[in-house]
């Protein structure tokens, strides 16, 4: 349809031409309320705004953590993945104790499997050894 009819048209019925798409010739249009449709598109990016995860908690576990002390903190994991946050789990590894490396990645790995028991969890980004210890990044599937 010519454009200048279009526009004609959409003046007729008292709403507005809009512009889908300019990636294909002839470009697409519509004739609607052009607030209606901002309202829409609006509401759409908050819906996937939503989904996208939300924020990024960080839970410390130390070198030499208690095992109670281990249960609350995957207590507050699986609280923080429930509501759609991303968790990251990091051991500040200090003095002698970066040594022992293997010692601490086992720990994390052993938390990880208590959590992945209670609440189903992916990896957002690998084990990773940093200068100051070990950080990992976990999301809910």
């Amino acid at each position: 349809m010519n454009i200048f009819d279009a526009i004609e048209l959409a003046k007729s019925k008292g709403l507005d031409l809009i512009q889908v798409t300019e990636k294909v010739e002839p470009p697409v249009c519509k004739i609607a309320d052009y607030g209606k449709y901002l309202y829409q598109q609006q509401k759409k990016e908050r819906k996937t705004n939503k989904l996208g995860g939300g924020e990024l908690k960080e839970i410390r576990l130390t070198f030499n953590i208690s095992p109670h002390d281990v249960e609350t903190k995957i207590n507050q994991a699986k609280n923080f993945l429930s509501k759609g946050n991303k968790v990251k789990i990091s051991m500040m590894l200090r003095g002698r104790e970066k040594a022992l490396g293997d010692f601490a990645t086992n720990k994390i790995k052993m938390f990880l499997d208590n959590l992945n028991s209670l609440i189903q969890i992916k990896t957002e980004r690998e084990l990773k050894r940093e200068p100051r210890g070990f950080t990992i990044i976990v999301s809910k599937k």
